[in-house]
């Protein structure tokens, strides 16, 4: 069997069966099923409380689910000890060892499995060249490290034992942002060159859509999305989660109607028959001045505030429909105090139910 691209899917690499995790009469977890297929990058996000970091605890055997069954490669793993099993975890804190050397750190899984001395060394050079620290920092100490270079020692340890699949605990929350922008980069293009099938947990979506092959959407305790980057930001399956991943406007659509502009969409327009009642999804990008004869839906709007965002301007906007954001150009000459006239090509915006 084939998917719509002609493409044989890949091998599921990690299946969780119905997970549920409760604490007396709150449930962290209301049965989450997904597969997570062998190489692939798989991000999960959500809002504080959503269940993300109990998944993830329990993906990595530090947490029993109240019911549900967790199998790797349809073996149940779901009872095995953390270190009983083929992954490994990087944590937020990362849980480095300050009195140890950098080498130390990275050699101390095949320590505790009784690999000979030279085999150790040889493998923490391995991996030292791997996420770009040189071999000088087999000795030193970690303590003399910087936060990224803590990082790439830390998720050098992970992958000391050769794990199957790696779990990530926000490892790149406490750093700044020009590093951490370097090492979604970085971690990225690890985890291609290794082949390796990554679980990372994150608040940030731009980590989550600049690294992931897939992303899903968490919510009281459940997924309520799974896709690609772009299935995500561009078709999210409701409000929820169409404001979570990033600014957006949304306007009441009823029977085809946009009631807050008293316009109806054109004929024949997609929207009509796949959403009746509704609300439609505009992104900030697919607002931009217009001509009458344009087209599309089209209103006035006044320019409130302008923020530079480097190679781009954001504006707020005051219109009938209430604030709105729009973004353009940096070379957008719009100021502050403009009445000018917005609009936006319906065919382009998605459109979610209720």
């Amino acid at each position: 069997m084939t998917d719509t691209a002609g493409q044989a899917p890949k091998p599921v690499a990690l299946s969780l069966q119905g997970l549920s995790r409760q604490f007396g009469t709150f449930k962290a977890l209301d049965s989450v099923s997904l597969d997570i297929e062998e190489g692939e990058f798989f991000t999960i996000v959500g809002p504080s409380g959503s269940g993300k970091t109990t998944l993830l605890r329990i993906l990595a055997g530090l947490d029993q689910p109240t019911a549900g069954r967790l199998l790797l490669r349809g073996a149940d793993i779901t009872k095995m000890p953390p270190n009983k099993r083929p992954t490994a975890m990087v944590f937020q804190s990362l849980a480095l060892f300050d009195h140890r050397s950098v080498g130390e750190n990275v050699e101390f899984a095949l320590k505790m499995r009784g690999r000979p001395k030279a085999e150790r060394h040889a493998r923490a050079l391995e991996l030292l060249d791997l996420v770009q620290l040189g071999h000088d920092y087999h000795a030193r100490p970690v303590t003399q490290c910087s936060g990224g270079e803590r990082q790439r020692v830390a998720l050098a340890r992970a992958l000391a034992s050769d794990p199957e699949i790696l779990f990530f605990d926000e490892p790149l929350s406490a750093l700044d942002y020009r590093l951490r922008k370097t090492l979604e980069v970085e971690l990225r293009e690890l985890q291609r060159r290794t082949g390796r099938t990554f679980v990372y947990i994150t608040h940030s979506l731009e980590e989550a859509m600049v690294m992931s092959d897939r992303i899903g959407i968490m919510r009281d305790g459940g997924l309520v999305q799974i896709g690609t980057p772009a299935e995500i930001y561009g078709r999210p399956g409701d409000r929820f989660v169409a404001r979570f991943m990033g600014e957006v406007n949304i306007f009441e659509l009823n029977k085809g109607h946009l009631t807050a502009f008293d316009q109806n969409l054109p004929a024949g327009n997609r929207f009509m028959t796949a959403v009746i009642n509704g609300h439609m999804v505009v992104r900030p990008e697919m607002l931009h001045p217009v001509q009458p004869e344009d087209g599309g839906v089209q209103f006035d709007v006044t320019v409130t505030e302008v923020f530079h965002l480097g190679s781009r301007v954001q504006l707020h906007l005051d219109s009938v429909a209430g604030q709105l954001v729009a973004e353009l150009p940096a070379s957008s000459p719009l100021r502050a105090g403009q009445t000018v006239r917005f609009g936006f090509d319906p065919a382009l915006a998605h459109c979610v139910p209720e």
